[in-house]
C-alpha cells in the first residue's frame, strides 16, 4: 500500500511539473506577446500623439495671433531701440610677405 502511495506522489508531482513547465511556456509567450504590442502601441501612439498635438496648434492658432502680435511688437520695439555697433574694418597687424 505504501508502494502506491510514492507511485501517486511520484505520478501526480510529474504531473504538477509538466503542467507547471506548460503554464511557464505560455507565460513567457504571451510575456513576448504583449511587449511586441505593447512597443507597437506606444510607437504608433506617439506618432499619432504628435499628429494631434500639430493639428491642436494650428486649431489653437487663431487664439494666439493676439498675443503672438503683441510679443512681436514688443521684440521690435526693444530691438529698434538697442544701439547697433557698427562693423568694425579688419586690419593687418604683421606686415604682409614680400
Amino acid at each position: 500500500m505504501v508502494e502506491l502511495g510514492l507511485l501517486l506522489l511520484i505520478a501526480f508531482g510529474a504531473f504538477w511539473l509538466f503542467a507547471a513547465l506548460i503554464g511557464g511556456l505560455f507565460k513567457l509567450a504571451f510575456g513576448l506577446f504583449g511587449v511586441l504590442f505593447g512597443a507597437l502601441g506606444a510607437i504608433l501612439g506617439g506618432v499619432l500623439g504628435v499628429f494631434g498635438l500639430g493639428i491642436a496648434a494650428l486649431v489653437l492658432l487663431p487664439l494666439a495671433l493676439p498675443a503672438l502680435g503683441i510679443a512681436g511688437l514688443v521684440w521690435l520695439i526693444a530691438y529698434a531701440s538697442r544701439p547697433h555697433p557698427a562693423p568694425v574694418a579688419a586690419t593687418r597687424t604683421d606686415p604682409a610677405p614680400r
